[in-house]
C-alpha cells in the first residue's frame, strides 16, 4: 500500500509539473484569459479584465472569430524626434484613462511613445471603427484601379441582393457618408439592438451575412438626407468591395498599403461567420502601424512617389458630408471624423483613435481599454479630446518660439 500511494503521488506530482510547464508556456495574456475567460462572443458585455485581455489577441481566439492575414514588408523606420514638453505626466494620464498605447508622430518622427495595461510595441490591439476608415481608404484605391466607376454608383450594382430592398437608390457615397436613410440602431449597450444582433444573424439564401440582415431593415429616411451611425452599413461596405476587387480585402490592404508603405508587423482583419471581414471593425495591429498609417493619409496616399488613391480622394473623403453628428464643431466624412479646423480621425470604441492634423503634421494614435464603449459616463472621451489639445498646443509653442 505504501508504495502504491507513493506511486500515485509521484503520477500526481508529474501532472502538476506539466501543467505548470503547460501554464507558464502558454504566455502571459492567456494565463489572464483563462483566468477570467468569456462566456460567449459578444465582446460589448464582457467584463473590463476580458477586454483588458481580450483586446490584444482576439485574433488568437478561436471561438470568437476567424482571421485573414494582413502581411506586411520591409519595415518603413519611423525617426526619433525630440520628446515633447508637455505640462502633465504622461504616464498617470495613459493610467487613469486604461490607454494601452500612445504614439504620437509629428513631421514623420516619433515624438511620444508610452505603452499601458501591460501593452508593448510588439503586441497587435483590435482597432474596433478604426478600421472603418481604413475599408473607406480601399474604396479609393478601387476606383483608382478601376474596379469602382465612382461613388455616385448604386449600391445594388455591386451587391445585386440588395436589389428590392431599401438599399433601391442609394449609392456608395451615401454608404460612405452613412446617410442612406435605412432603419439602424447602434447602440453598445443595448443587446437588442442592430449592433448587438447582426453578427448572430443566420444567413439566408446563401447570402453574406450582412447582407442577409441588411436588406430585411426598412426605410427611415430619403436617401442622403438624415445621418445615422451604422456599423452595418461599413460592412456592407465591405462586401461591396470584396465583390468589385474579387478577393479577400484584407489581401487588397496588405497589396495596396500594408506591404508598400512598410508597416512593420502582420496584421489580421477578423472574419464574420460567412467568412468575409467585418469591415465595419477589428483590425488586429501593433499602434506603431496605425500610426504609420495616419501618416499615409498626410502623405496624400502616395508611395514612393506612386499615388495609391485619386488625386482628390482624401480631400473628398475628410471634408464634412455631414455637419450634424452630436458634438458641435465636429462632422463626418467617409468613414472620417471632421472637425472644424482641418483635422479628422478614425474613432473606435473604448477607446481605439488615429487623429490627423494637416495644419500641424501630426498623427496621434491610441489604444486603449475604456469602462464603457463610448467613455463618455465615464470621462475618458473628454479626457482624451483634452490630450490630443495639449499635444497641439505643444506643437503651437514650438512653432510660435522658433
Amino acid at each position: 500500500m505504501p508504495l502504491f500511494i507513493g506511486r500515485v503521488a509521484s503520477i500526481l506530482g508529474v501532472i502538476v509539473l506539466l501543467f505548470l510547464v503547460v501554464w507558464m508556456a502558454i504566455g502571459r495574456d492567456w494565463r489572464a484569459l483563462l483566468s477570467d475567460p468569456p462566456k460567449d462572443t459578444d465582446i460589448l458585455f464582457w467584463s473590463q479584465s476580458q477586454r483588458d485581455t481580450g483586446f490584444r489577441m482576439l485574433d488568437r481566439i478561436p471561438f470568437i472569430a476567424g482571421n485573414n492575414s494582413i502581411p506586411s514588408g520591409e519595415e518603413k523606420p519611423l525617426p526619433e524626434g525630440d520628446p515633447f514638453v508637455l505640462d502633465f505626466e504622461v504616464s498617470k494620464y495613459i493610467t487613469e484613462n486604461r490607454h494601452s498605447a500612445i504614439v504620437v508622430l509629428h513631421k514623420g518622427s516619433v515624438r511620444l511613445e508610452e505603452y499601458g495595461l501591460d501593452f508593448s510595441a510588439e503586441g497587435r490591439w483590435t482597432s474596433f471603427s478604426v478600421g472603418k476608415s481604413l475599408t473607406s481608404t480601399l474604396i479609393g484605391a478601387a476606383i483608382k484601379d478601376g474596379y469602382i466607376e465612382s461613388v455616385d454608383e448604386p449600391v445594388t450594382k455591386y451587391i445585386p441582393a440588395l436589389s428590392g430592398s431599401a438599399y433601391d437608390d442609394v449609392t456608395i457615397e451615401q454608404l460612405l457618408t452613412m446617410t442612406s436613410g435605412v432603419a439602424w440602431n447602434e447602440d453598445y449597450e443595448d443587446p437588442t439592438s442592430d449592433v448587438a444582433l447582426f453578427a448572430n444573424h443566420e444567413p439566408e439564401d446563401g447570402l453574406p451575412q450582412i447582407v442577409s440582415y441588411m436588406r430585411g431593415l426598412g426605410r427611415a429616411h430619403e436617401p442622403g438626407k438624415v445621418w445615422n451611425y451604422s456599423t452595418g452599413e461599413t460592412n456592407l461596405v465591405g462586401i461591396l468591395l470584396g465583390n468589385a476587387i474579387e478577393k479577400p480585402i484584407a489581401t487588397y490592404l496588405s497589396e495596396k498599403i500594408w506591404t508598400p508603405y512598410g508597416m512593420g508587423a502582420d496584421a489580421s482583419w477578423l472574419l464574420g461567420l460567412d467568412g468575409n471581414e467585418l469591415s465595419g471593425c477589428c483590425i488586429q495591429a501593433a499602434t506603431r502601424d496605425m500610426a504609420r498609417f495616419g501618416q499615409f493619409m498626410l502623405d496624400g496616399g502616395v508611395i514612393d512617389g506612386v499615388a495609391t488613391l485619386p488625386s482628390d480622394w482624401i480631400d473628398n473623403a475628410t471634408r464634412k458630408h455631414v455637419d450634424e453628428t452630436g458634438p458641435a464643431g465636429r462632422g463626418y466624412g467617409y468613414q472620417w471624423w471632421v472637425y472644424d479646423g482641418g483635422a479628422f480621425a478614425a474613432i473606435g470604441i473604448f477607446g481605439q483613435g488615429i487623429l490627423i492634423d494637416p495644419s500641424r503634421d501630426l498623427v496621434i494614435a491610441v489604444n486603449s481599454s475604456w469602462q464603457t464603449a463610448e467613455g463618455f459616463r465615464t470621462g475618458e472621451n473628454e479626457r482624451r479630446t483634452t490630450f490630443y489639445r495639449q499635444v497641439q498646443e505643444a506643437i503651437d509653442r514650438e512653432i510660435s518660439n522658433g
